[in-house]
């Protein structure tokens, strides 16, 4: 384990650790995903699941070719989906996306956003949900970006607040945070009856900074912050839909009181996911009553570009153990489930290698539930489609941007099938 995992866990003050909240009623409508306990149930029977990631499904044109990348993820055994239920758009972007066919869900012009409610709109989010309830696929549909792509927290900030602004203001200024509620609850609304959501998810990586903002004075290690943010809005959508589970999309950063350590350049660093300059503290989150389960994410050799070079004694396959570990043990003691929501590795050798460790110690350590970022996906019928930024469907291949897995990629692509064979037979 690294420096400082199991003395810093041992020493995680007890409130923040306390027993869930029992909160699931006997009257939840049949086919909604809860918890019981570590572990999902679906009707009263286990549920437990190897999911992916597709940010790109409700960009595609192509009604076919979202029904043919369900029916491929089901061949799998992929039970849940992760996607974005966001997509925003500066005024001046319109004639773009109008004349590029870009999805788009809502519109800046000022202070506040319109709704794209049409066919190039939340209509293409409608067929997603709909056909992944054909295919017995749930969604994790997340509210917002911490980044800056597709339109996340620094589009409202630089609408409503305008410079000079920090990328926390996000999480306490009251104007952000009602437009936000406001589109929040326009999804919430839009789908809540529907059993093919699995969980609405707040924000995807929230920081204390972004892209661009940096962080203010109010957001750092111990002021609670994000953990606020995350208890309201939790307990804000919990109060429009009683029913699904709500989680929180980070990435699992840790705020220890003694904190993991590497040496780098002759000097001792403070690992920055162990303390709390990201602003996340994955335990007092996780203890949050309207957060039923919690997330992580992985990305190694982008997190530690300065440690992983031939020779290094630090290997991208040992962190993601411990950083698996670290959470497994918050998890037990809290008594929620866990999801290793993202993760991923660069190269197909270190992706063929690496992953069945990492995989095995997830499923055999919790049954946590896993969810690699990103299915890839062939021979649709979209040829070349920009989508935004550097992301496009090229020669009828979905955005590949070093992480995502292909059906050609065999060694790959049968982890993914090992792995949802051993999660199904878990299953009710």
């Amino acid at each position: 384990m690294r420096v400082g995992v199991f003395a810093s866990l041992l020493a995680l003050a007890g409130a923040a650790l306390g027993s869930a909240t029992k909160r699931w009623s006997t009257d939840v409508p049949s086919g909604f995903v809860t918890t019981n306990g570590t572990t999902f149930s679906l009707d009263g029977k286990p549920f437990a699941f190897v999911g992916t990631n597709a940010y790109w499904l409700p960009l595609l044109e192509s009604q076919a070719d979202v029904d043919s990348t369900l029916a491929s993820m089901q061949a799998a055994g992929v039970k849940v989906l992760r996607t974005w239920g966001f997509n925003a758009i500066n005024g001046s972007e319109l004639a773009n996306a109008t004349a590029t066919n870009l999805t788009y869900y809502q519109l800046w012009n000022s202070s506040t956003w319109e709704l794209n409610e049409g066919p190039q709109g939340l209509q293409r989010l409608d067929y997603v949900i709909e056909s992944a309830a054909k295919y017995d696929i749930k969604i994790i549909l997340t509210f917002t970006n911490n980044w800056f792509g597709y339109g996340g927290a620094e589009l409202y900030i630089n609408w409503i607040v305008g410079a000079p602004a920090t990328h926390d203001e996000f999480y306490t200024n009251p104007a952000i945070v009602s437009e936000y509620q406001r589109y929040v609850s326009t999804i919430v609304n839009r789908y809540m009856n529907s059993s093919a959501i699995f969980a609405w998810e707040l924000m995807n990586e929230a920081r204390c900074s972004g892209d661009l903002l940096p962080s203010g004075p109010n957001c750092k290690p111990g002021s609670g912050t994000l953990a606020l943010w995350y208890q309201q809005q939790s307990d804000y959508v919990r109060s429009l839909d009683p029913y699904h589970m709500i989680t929180t999309g980070g990435e699992g950063q840790f705020y220890w009181a003694q904190p993991a350590t590497y040496w780098y350049n002759n000097t001792l660093v403070s690992d920055y996911n162990y303390n709390g300059e990201a602003g996340e503290d994955f335990e007092s989150t996780l203890g949050l009553p309207n957060i039923d389960f919690g997330t992580y994410h992985m990305y190694p050799q982008t997190w530690y570009p300065e440690l992983d070079f031939p020779g290094s004694n630090w290997t991208v396959e040992q962190f993601g153990l411990d950083w698996i570990d670290a959470h497994i043990s918050t998890a037990m003691m809290v008594g929620k489930p866990l999801i290793i929501e993202e993760f991923g590795a660069l190269g197909l050798t270190n992706k063929t290698s690496i992953y069945p460790v990492w995989v095995q110690e997830a499923l055999n350590t919790y049954h946590a539930s896993i969810m690699p970022w990103q299915w890839g996906q062939l021979n649709l019928t979209e040829p070349t489609h920009i989508l935004k930024y550097a992301d496009e469907i090229l020669d009828g291949a979905t955005p590949n941007d070093g992480y995502a897995f292909y059906p050609n990629q065999t060694d790959v692509w049968n982890i993914l099938l090992n792995a949802a064979a051993v999660q199904e037979s878990r299953s009710g």
